[in-house]
């Protein structure tokens, strides 16, 4: 069954729940829109490759990260096994913002002078993206919650010295880190159970129909059907998390990757962007979190980059 329950997200961007422990401080994770791919040119210099030393050719995905800005920090205090928000101070009352959420009309930030991290679990900050930077096609920004390294009272300087500043791409990643993907996958419409379960397609003579599962189960006689049976329903547009994925290059000129005439169903690049080696879930223009591995094993050399591919993907 692998996913269950095999159903649409709530909303277009992933849903953030578990957040890894970083070391140093600052926000463990950063948020950009999905261009599309394209594929490099380097030499291979990882141990186990067949093919080290040699020139391939590497497919990437390229990820815009237009800066972000807090919008709020949430406090967490321990309750029972678990933490809860005690407190929410809002950092930030930007005229963007009244797109997505209702905002104070009193000066924001004050009460974070007063705070004492003793009495603190945990604190976290929700970010909201800036897509009128890019080239998308929207003005309503993202807002979603990221957590911070360090000590709380580390957390507590952090967002103090970042109220209603710019968080930039750089401050968070590194060419050559691991990071793990959250997004929403491609909506696939509704399906039959052999596209969306896999399930065999039975012999031409079979009663009725080849591609339904046969056999309803045991069950079936009393009018229930177990969730287990394979039948058609709405599939993709899935939350999914990809465990890490290596940056292989952090481009801070877009000219450097964007084709002539700009990235099909995208346009041209103008902020930082991430080429991160192999796929990415997701549609082009969508958003996707970017966060700190949770459960990183090994580590493996950067390629020695030759050439990013400029061609254009038109008809390809």
């Amino acid at each position: 069954m692998q996913f269950w329950p095999r159903k649409r997200a709530k909303r277009a961007y992933a849903r953030t729940r578990t957040f890894p422990e970083s070391d140093g401080t600052g926000m463990t994770g950063f948020a950009g829109y999905k261009v599309g791919m394209t594929h490099i040119q380097a030499i291979e210099t990882r141990k186990g490759s067949h093919r080290k030393g040699e020139e391939v050719s590497i497919p990437v995905s390229i990820v815009e990260c237009p800066p972000m800005k807090m919008y709020s920090a949430r406090l967490y205090k321990k309750s029972g096994t678990g933490i809860v928000v005690s407190k929410e101070i809002v950092l930030s009352n930007d005229k963007e913002l009244s797109k997505k959420t209702s905002l104070p009309k009193k000066e924001a930030g004050k009460e974070l002078d007063n705070l004492n991290p003793e009495e603190y679990e945990d604190i976290r900050v929700l970010v909201y993206t800036q897509p009128k930077l890019t080239q998308v096609g929207k003005k309503k920004p993202e807002l979603f919650e990221i957590g911070l390294a360090g000590t709380v009272s580390d957390k507590i300087n952090y967002v103090k010295d970042n109220r209603g500043k710019e968080i930039f791409l750089s401050s968070v990643f590194n060419e050559g880190d691991f990071l793990d993907i959250k997004a929403v996958t491609k909506g696939k419409g509704f399906q039959g159970p052999v596209k969306r379960f896999g399930i065999s397609i039975r012999q031409a003579k079979s009663e009725k129909a080849i591609r339904n599962p046969g056999s309803l189960g045991p069950w079936c006689g009393q009018g229930h059907i177990m969730w287990r049976v394979a039948h058609a329903g709405k599939m993709g547009f899935h939350q999914r998390t990809e465990y890490n994925k290596q940056i292989i290059k952090i481009v801070e000129d877009p000219k450097e990757i964007t084709p002539e005439g700009g990235f099909l169903k995208y346009g041209s690049v103008k902020n930082p962007a991430l080429l991160i080696r192999g796929s990415l879930p997701g549609a082009r223009k969508r958003m996707v979190i970017m966060q700190k591995p949770l459960r990183l094993k090994k580590t493996s050399e950067l390629p020695t980059l030759l050439k990013i591919s400029k061609e254009s993907k038109q008809g390809n």
